[in-house]
């Protein structure tokens, strides 16, 4: 069965193919990274933009 698969993959847009793994793997990793950060990072950065704090 799996010979006849790659047989008939001859019409597979490989570049298309490539783009979407590609975005994929992007995709996985940014989700892995936002979920493996300390709560207290994300609760830093979403207070930035309601404090008022004018020392830059």
């Amino acid at each position: 069965m799996a010979k006849y698969i790659l047989e008939q993959a001859g019409n597979i847009n490989w570049m298309g193919v490539f783009a979407l793994l590609t975005f994929m793997t992007v995709f996985i990793i940014s989700v892995i990274l936002v979920f493996r950060r300390d709560k207290e990072h994300i609760n830093h950065m979403a207070s930035l933009p309601l404090e008022d704090d004018n020392s830059i």
